[in-house]
């Protein structure tokens, strides 16, 4: 029998984060009949999607953004102090927000971008 003594919990973690994804693409090969190599740093992999998925989106110019799309919408006038913001419908929309109306300026709903104001009846 082998025993192994590591110096700190740093290196005992590293061992561990190494055994499980050795474990996770055995798992995904078997699973699939593909091999996958992960990445050290799961970080630097969305950074890679992020980047190519907005060039790719970037590259053709007729297309608007989303958020030129989001504020071709007018501000959406509500009646009384607070909005509540489900998204465009609440089927394919976000987690309800309840947006305070108190300022002079539109409130921005934090998940969709639309634009909400009180309607002050003048």
């Amino acid at each position: 029998m082998i025993k192994i003594i590591f110096g700190s919990n740093t290196t005992m973690a590293a061992v561990r984060r190494k055994q499980s994804i050795t474990m996770a693409s055995n798992l995904l090969k078997t699973l699939t009949g593909r091999s996958f190599n992960f990445p050290s740093n799961s970080r630097s992999l969305s950074g890679e999607i992020i980047t190519s998925h907005t060039a790719k989106w970037m590259q053709d110019a007729s297309k608007k953004s989303p958020m030129e799309l989001i504020n071709e919408v007018p501000p959406i006038k509500v009646e009384g102090r607070i909005a509540a913001c489900e998204g465009d419908t609440p089927a394919l929309g976000h987690p309800i927000e309840f947006i305070c109306l108190d300022m002079n300026e539109p409130a921005v709903c934090k998940y969709c971008g639309l634009r909400y104001v009180q309607d002050h009846h003048h």
